[in-house]
């Protein structure tokens, strides 16, 4: 998707940097790079995850504060980081999977808009909105199974409890299963509720990401083009680099914003409108995961149905927001780092080097 652009006319010529295209990529590079870069950004935000998992499970509105002093008093800083092996153990191939699906469908559909006649903006939002798509499912293939254990083991130690009138059963509502790490929660889950058991939530997973990536990445294209101020051309008229690669301008970008800046704002726009278009569906995604029922006797998982009955009954509709704080500054913080660590990573593994400089 294209990249650099000047302005035409007797304005001084600003160009910003071109953005890097699928085929432009030293895709080993890539993969290697990214795995290292990510993982950093992961660790780094997990503590922020954590805190908004336990409070989408637990019966009673818990503010950020009282479950920070809560896991600090009861597990010190190590309850932080619960899942968190196995969590990084699963970015790494789920986010090659989201880069790969992500860029290939942005060239393609860019590709296809374009031709189609569409401007500019409307071009880069529709190719990032399927990108976001198609990224966002392919993801969840390798990442359903990875949460699910993550998260049971997120909750594993929660001292503020839910045991919620015998409804809502055990200890982070995974029954008195006791999980001594990734490997373990994920013998015992297959032996108890088979390939299905790992795959909870994998229907509601998609509806919650597959959107939020499209809403995402659409704001983010938007934001980011009006940040930069402009237009390219009239009807028609783009400036093209040797480097382009479908034909998709940006405005130039402002003198006085630093392309990280840019970046940085638009990520932290889009991701607040994803976070609260998708809230709900993320509250019960998770209590899906990690929540159980028990009847006569019997353990098994919630159902969707139960699980929008408990919240309505815990809270009503409010209660589908509880998290929303840290899951706002989690998503931007995230959104924000990974942005920026994404394009520099883009630019590091360029075959190319000279044709991205600044």
């Amino acid at each position: 998707m294209s990249l650099g652009a000047a302005e035409e006319g007797s304005a001084p010529k600003i160009q910003i940097p071109a953005d890097v295209d699928w085929h432009m990529l030293d895709k080993s590079r890539f993969f290697f790079l990214g795995a290292g870069l990510f993982s950093g950004v992961s660790a780094a935000l997990y503590p922020v995850v954590v805190l908004k998992t336990r409070q989408q499970v637990s019966h009673a509105q818990v503010s950020c504060f009282k479950m920070s002093f809560s896991i600090m008093r009861y597990e010190g800083l190590r309850g932080f980081y619960r899942g968190f092996g196995t969590s990084l153990l699963g970015t790494i191939p789920a986010r090659a999977l989201y880069m790969a699906a992500l860029e290939v469908t942005k060239s393609s559909v860019g590709s296809a808009t374009v031709k189609l006649g569409l401007s500019d903006t409307s071009a880069l939002a529709v190719a990032n909105a399927a990108a976001g798509v198609s990224s966002a499912m392919a993801a969840q293939l390798v990442w359903t199974p990875v949460d699910v254990v993550s998260q049971r083991l997120m909750v594993q130690g929660q001292k503020n409890g839910f045991t919620s009138k015998g409804s809502l059963i055990g200890q982070g509502g995974i029954g008195s299963c006791r999980y001594k790490n990734g490997l373990d929660a994920f013998k015992k889950i297959l032996c108890a509720d088979g390939l299905r058991g790992l795959y909870r939530g994998f229907g509601i997973s998609i509806l919650t990401y597959a959107p939020s990536n499209a809403v995402w990445w659409a704001s983010y294209s938007v934001a980011n083009r009006l940040i930069r101020g402009g237009s390219v051309g009239k009807s028609g008229e783009r400036s093209r680099k040797d480097c382009s690669s479908y034909g998709l301008s940006f405005g130039a970008e402002s003198r006085s914003m630093p392309t990280v800046a840019v970046q940085g704002l638009s990520a932290a726009m889009a991701s607040g409108v994803s976070a609260i278009i998708t809230m709900p569906l993320d509250t019960i995604k998770t209590r899906l995961q990690v929540l159980d029922v028990e009847e006569n006797g019997r353990r098994r998982a919630l159902t969707t149905m139960q699980a929008v009955r408990s919240l309505v009954r815990e809270g009503g509709f409010s209660a589908c927001y509880r998290g929303l704080g840290p899951r706002w500054a989690s998503m931007a913080l995230s959104a924000t780092t990974m942005i920026t660590t994404y394009e520099f990573l883009k630019r590091l593994s360029a075959k190319n080097q000279e044709c991205f400089g600044s």
